[in-house]
């Protein structure tokens, strides 16, 4: 035996064991199959003998805590019934690998917009007392910061902006550009002179990858960021890398109607992503960053 099958023999055993320990039902392994696990994870499908499956991210990177973070955003999520949201089994390291162990579910089922807006709608009925959340995560590989405010301007300028200008600066970003986030930062409350968005429930890294729609055509959402903020930035995101479409945005106002700043703010809050695409990629993300902070400048009142 080759030590590459040894370790992935032993890999397949802890496996077993977290999901037989999590579920309280003996499982064994019979079979597991590559998927795609996205851009920093690597994921497999693991079969039993008694016919069931489940879904298994796997990273030997230094991203300590990602998975643990994520188990704790889908726990988060699960109290929106509406949404299917994949139930978590458990999360460790075995043979080299930190492992998450996911419910395995079948998708690229006939797209619904409706049902996920209604979803989606409901999911952001969810509310807490303070916005962020009570431990921080990631957004992609990024650390994401969700120390709690009262205040959701306060919020974003700090954990979201500020936090992605420091990282800009850190890497050496040019100094006109971070003057213009910080100016920015500086005059974010301009943009909810009539708007007091509550913290809601959000998935917080919402682009079209990351929801999905089961053969019944019933909407979920996977790999999430989980705090609780303004709606409007979940619903930002959904526009950034995909689109769902006119139907989702109609449907969704019927439940939430939306505020008529959200297209100015929709600018705002996509910001934060195309500065950490920046962090993560470089390319472009940071002149078009520039360019969306100068805009926004323009049009704040």
């Amino acid at each position: 035996m080759t030590r590459s099958s040894a370790r992935d023999d032993d890999l397949t055993a802890a496996l077993a064991r977290c999901i037989t320990d999590h579920t309280g039902v003996p499982f064994e392994a019979t079979g597991r199959s590559a998927r795609s696990g996205g851009s920093i994870n690597q994921a497999l499908r693991l079969e039993g003998t008694d016919g069931r499956r489940f879904f298994v991210k796997l990273n030997r990177g230094d991203h300590a805590g990602m998975f643990a973070a994520e188990a704790r955003g889908l726990t988060e999520l699960q109290r929106c019934e509406v949404l299917k949201i994949p139930a978590v089994i458990g999360t460790g390291e075995a043979a080299g690998a930190r492992f998450l162990i996911i419910e395995d579910l079948d998708l690229g089922g006939p797209r619904d917009a409706v049902a996920l807006a209604w979803g989606i709608a409901d999911m952001h009925s969810h509310t807490a007392s303070r916005f962020g959340l009570d431990e921080d995560n990631f957004i992609g590989s990024t650390p994401q910061s969700n120390r709690p405010h009262a205040d959701w301007v306060d919020f974003y300028r700090e954990e979201r902006l500020g936090f992605q200008r420091r990282l800009a600066r850190d890497r050496g970003a040019p100094r006109g550009r971070l003057d213009t986030l910080a100016e920015l930062e500086e005059r974010l409350d301009g943009f909810f002179t009539d708007y007091r968005p509550q913290p809601s429930l959000l998935h917080g890294d919402l682009w079209s990858g990351n929801w999905d729609f089961l053969g019944d055509g019933r909407p979920t959402l996977f790999d999430p960021a989980t705090y609780y903020g303004d709606p409007e930035a979940d619903l930002a995101m959904m526009e950034l890398f995909g689109h769902p479409g006119k139907d989702f945005f109609a449907a969704y106002a019927e439940q939430r109607p939306l505020d008529p700043g959200y297209a100015t703010r929709r600018t705002l809050y996509n910001l934060y992503h195309i500065l950490n695409h920046d962090h993560l990629f470089g390319g472009g993300y940071g002149s078009q960053a520039e360019r969306m902070a100068q805009q926004l400048l323009a049009e704040v009142r």
